[in-house]
């Protein structure tokens, strides 16, 4: 290779950046009014970094929004709280708790609030008419999120077609719509678990505690080790025992599991998820494990 091609080539990360960021602007450019999904997870942290390059020196130029179940981790909201505020964001909660007291969704009767968040999201995009949602998902998590574009459309009822995609072609999204209908926007699509972790060591973000070991009291259910918490129903027959654990994924409290880790540093964590062969969502999540369609059914109906 000669020494002016040399002088051309970008890092994989580099590479991963300018694309994400790509992304970012022809939403902005495209779309009128764009909101980015921000719970407080690694992967939102991530899509925020990438927004604030994205934009800078201006401001990042949309809301942030997360959908709280009312069960989440208390690290977790803690830090979300923390950051929009540094960042001087505009932060859109749509609550279920306030939902389910609305009428607008009913509590399951198992306690978990996963599956109910889909009608809480779509009434949140009616109201305040959001037209483009960035969602942190990527293809390596899980099957049906493989099948998704970067530019994924959403029809008048928030319904998803795995069979009804928008060619991709050379890098051209299509971002046309009509009143009502939405475009989810992923753009770590093309991102892995390893990839966000390199991201966040290269770039030093914060993240919340509970992504690095620490003691805590579980019980096992299914192979997988589940924190005692006010959001989680242990059964007859369960112990809860104190283990060393780290999330992997942070969803709600009552249904995401954590993993047994020594991995208390980037570095650790990094050099963990390189020599495991499962996926986080596989390994830490119990609302997909209802079925083998469970994700796509669920995305099918307006979820993420």
């Amino acid at each position: 290779m000669s020494q002016a091609a040399a002088a051309y080539r970008v890092s994989h990360l580099d590479a991963l950046e300018a694309e994400s960021i790509f992304v970012m602007r022809e939403v902005v450019a495209e779309l009128e009014r764009p909101v980015l999904l921000f719970s407080g997870g690694k992967d939102s942290i991530v899509m925020l970094r990438l927004a604030e390059k994205a934009f800078a020196p201006a401001r990042v130029p949309f809301p942030v929004m997360h959908v709280d179940t009312g069960h989440n981790f208390p690290e977790v909201l803690a830090f979300r709280d923390a950051r929009v505020a540094e960042l001087g964001l505009q932060l859109v909660v749509a609550s279920v708790p306030e939902a389910i007291e609305s009428g607008l969704v009913r509590e399951l009767t198992d306690g978990t609030r996963n599956r109910i968040q889909t009608p809480v999201l779509l009434a949140a995009i009616e109201k305040y008419r959001f037209d483009a949602l960035f969602g942190g998902a990527r293809r390596d998590e899980e099957k049906a999120r493989a099948k998704e574009r970067v530019f994924s459309f959403r029809d008048e009822f928030g319904q998803w077609d795995p069979k009804n995609q928008r060619p991709e072609l050379w890098a051209l999204y299509n971002g046309r719509h009509h009143p009502g209908e939405s475009i989810r926007v992923f753009p770590l699509s093309n991102w892995t678990e390893l990839d966000v972790w390199h991201y966040i060591a290269r770039e030093r973000l914060e993240l919340p505690s509970i992504y690095f070991a620490h003691d805590r009291e579980v019980v096992e259910r299914d192979g997988m080790l589940y924190a005692v918490n006010e959001f989680f129903r242990t059964r007859p027959g369960e112990t809860p025992f104190t283990a060393r654990v780290r999330y992997r994924t942070v969803g709600d409290a009552s249904q995401t599991a954590a993993v047994r880790s020594d991995a208390d540093t980037v570095a650790t964590v990094i050099e963990e998820v390189a020599a495991t062969r499962i996926t986080e969502r596989g390994a830490t999540r119990g609302d997909d494990r209802v079925s083998e369609a469970a994700m796509e059914d669920r995305k099918r109906e307006g979820y993420f």
